[in-house]
């Protein structure tokens, strides 16, 4: 009976008897089961699916067959493939059964060959091994060769011809030269002795031949330069690279590139002079030899230019080379080669300083020289011929410039003014020290170091100062005691004055204020004395100079007693009134107004101090004056306050 055909009421009669009949606990177990967990069952049943479309009694009951029938035919097919892969897996073993016959034909085959070819095959590895020795051997002597000899093209580069152009292989193959030369001795110092003495022999041939054509080369291009503006060969500094190794060859050829330097720095020099730049600019230097000081510093600029210029061409040329004579031999070439300048430079100089009268220029010019020496020096250090011409011409400046003050001082003196009646300074004075200011003013403008300008100035002074000092007391010489005095201290003060405006002069200074101070010292005095004298005071004054007691009291000496003293005083009141009344004509003819007051005070403290002086002796009891207090009512502090 079919699960569909199963009705509610038999279910529930065989759930009663399910624990009797079988059946029933098959439908239980049916009905019970959850097939949405069961795989197998929802497999079977889709499968089922595909071909039980129709559920009807005659499919039901075909079921079973059908399902037979789809496992016949299923295993049918799989029958029908297997064979297949049967029959492919017989015809491959054949064919691997072929290729084994076949392989072991091939063994045999070898078998046989090898037992005929044996000695063929030691045949062969002997000769192989024989043909790595030969290799070996081959690589070892080109190895040699290439260490130490030439190819035929390093040997016709470095040969060549003597005029013939130079590259750089020519510099490798010297290189090369060099280096089997001194490879050489270790083959001298092993068991090769002969082959390193024939391969040195020959190294010794082609590095003479080389060096003889590099020098003739580099001879060639060294002359090539003697234009203004040069245009160096890269080549050439390692041609004096190279030829460092041969000195005397080096020297030559530095000598060579000195001389063509030389040649068109004087030509150059030459050009400067007289023809200008090119198109005229910048004008010749000789247009401006009216002005001496521009004439002499246009050469000295060009011939300092040029000298760097040299140095920097010099160096370029050398930059390859070392050692430690370098320097001194770069100093000597740039001594060599600006020497050519000397003399028409000298003869231009010295004809504009002989020529030259006035001292400023040639102390200008002097400063100049000086300047361009010390800097010069700087590019050139050793005893060049420049540097001495530079030095003597500096010498003839200073020199020269001497000269010319010397000779006016010579003027001076001779024709020597007397005193002008306000006895102020003489023209000839004012002059000197004009000339004076502007000589040492020049230092500031010129490029003058402060060494030189310690040196100089002292120098300077004593030639100028000390003529001037020696005219005005010649000048003086018949004046008055304080009109001489008046005279040499306002000349002495504007010499002080004039050298207070410039640097190094304390010297000088210290000295001139110590005359000023003595000739001030006479005026005070002689106001001094003009005032006592005027104010009656002067015998009494004088008779307290010389007093002794056992001469009796001092009111017993003439001029001294109780009625001179009164009239004294009575002058002294009018004096106290007006101070400047009995001041002495030369205080007013000085020119600086400090030595004016300095010299009231200074006579004022002496008037005080001789005041004081007869204060004390007229109120000493032993001296015999009556009423001292009303003889002189004015204490000394009274007087001092009043002058001072």
């Amino acid at each position: 009976m079919a699960l569909n055909d199963v009705s509610a009421g038999d279910i529930l009669e065989l759930n009663s008897d399910r624990t009797s009949n079988p059946l029933s606990r098959k439908l239980n177990k049916l009905l019970e089961a959850r097939l949405d967990t069961d795989k197998e069952t929802l497999d079977a049943l889709k499968d089922l699916s595909t071909f039980f479309t129709e559920n009807s009694i005659q499919n039901r009951r075909n079921l079973r067959s059908e399902i037979e029938k789809r496992s016949l035919k299923v295993n049918e097919e799989f029958l029908d493939s297997f064979r297949e892969l049967k029959e492919g897996l017989d015809s491959l073993y054949e064919d691997v059964s072929a290729m084994n016959d076949c392989c072991n034909d091939m063994m045999n085959r070898l078998k046989v060959t090898k037992l005929q070819t044996h000695d063929l095959i030691n045949e062969t590895t002997k000769l192989q091994a024989e043909s790595q020795k030969i290799q070996m051997k081959q690589e070892v002597a080109q190895a040699f060769l290439d260490t130490f000899h030439l190819t035929s093209e390093e040997v016709k580069v470095l040969r060549g011809s003597r005029e013939g152009v130079l590259d750089e292989n020519f510099f490798k193959a010297l290189a090369k030269v060099k280096k089997i030369h001194n490879n050489c001795k270790v083959l001298l110092r092993i068991s090769q002795q002969t082959a390193g003495i024939e391969i040195m022999e020959s190294m010794a041939l082609q590095q003479e031949a080389a060096y003889e054509r590099l020098y003739r080369w580099t001879q060639n291009e060294c002359r090539l330069l003697n234009v203004d503006s040069p245009e160096l060969n890269p080549l050439l500094s390692k041609a004096m690279e190279s030829l460092q190794d041969r000195p005397v060859l080096f020297k030559y050829s530095l000598d060579e590139y000195a001389n063509a330097r030389r040649a068109a720095v004087v030509r150059s020099f030459i050009d400067a002079l007289t023809r200008g730049g090119s198109g005229g600019t910048p004008r010749p230097i000789e247009m401006h030899s009216h002005d001496p000081l521009r004439y002499i510093g246009d050469m000295l600029a060009w011939l300092h230019q040029a000298t760097a210029s040299e140095k920097e061409i010099l160096e370029a040329v050398l930059k390859k080379c070392s050692g430690k004579e370098l320097d001194n031999e770069i100093q000597l070439a740039l001594s060599h080669i600006t020497e050519g300048l000397c003399r028409p430079l000298k003869v231009r100089v010295e004809q504009v300083i002989v020529s030259e009268q006035g001292a400023v220029i040639l102390f200008k010019l002097g400063s100049v020289l000086k300047f361009y020496l010390h800097t010069i020096k700087q590019v050139i250090n050793t005893e060049a011929a420049l540097l001495t011409t530079l030095e003597e011409m500096y010498l003839l400046s200073q020199k020269m410039f001497y000269n010319s003050l010397t000779c006016h001082c010579s003027r001076v003196l001779e024709k020597i003014e007397m005193p002008p009646a306000d006895l102020g300074p003489p023209e000839a004075l004012k002059q000197s020290l004009g000339l004076l200011c502007e000589v040492l003013s020049c230092q500031d403008a010129c490029l003058v170091s402060v060494d030189d300008r310690q040196k100089d100035v002292p120098q300077i002074l004593a030639t100028v100062i000390e003529p001037l000092l020696q005219m005005c007391h010649v000048s003086a010489s018949k004046l008055a005691s304080a009109d001489m005095a008046t005279y040499l201290a306002n000349c002495i003060y504007l010499i002080h004055s004039t050298l207070m405006l410039f640097e190094y002069t304390d010297q000088h200074l210290e000295m001139l204020q110590a005359q000023i101070d003595a000739h001030l010292d006479t005026l005070v005095s002689e106001q001094a004395s003009t005032v006592v004298g005027q104010l009656g005071l002067g015998a009494l004054y004088t008779s307290l100079q010389d007093f002794q007691p056992k001469h009796g009291p001092l009111s017993s000496l003439p001029g001294c007693d109780a009625l001179a003293i009164q009239a004294a005083v009575k002058k002294l009141d009018s004096f106290l009134a007006a101070p400047d009344s009995l001041t002495i004509p030369q205080s007013i003819l000085l020119l600086s107004a400090s030595l004016r007051q300095t010299l009231r005070k200074r006579s004022m403290e002496l008037l005080c101090k001789a005041y004081s002086q007869i204060y004390e002796a007229v109120n000493l009891p032993s001296n015999n004056y009556l009423e001292p207090k009303l003889l002189l009512s004015r204490t000394p502090e009274q007087v001092k306050t009043l002058l001072l």
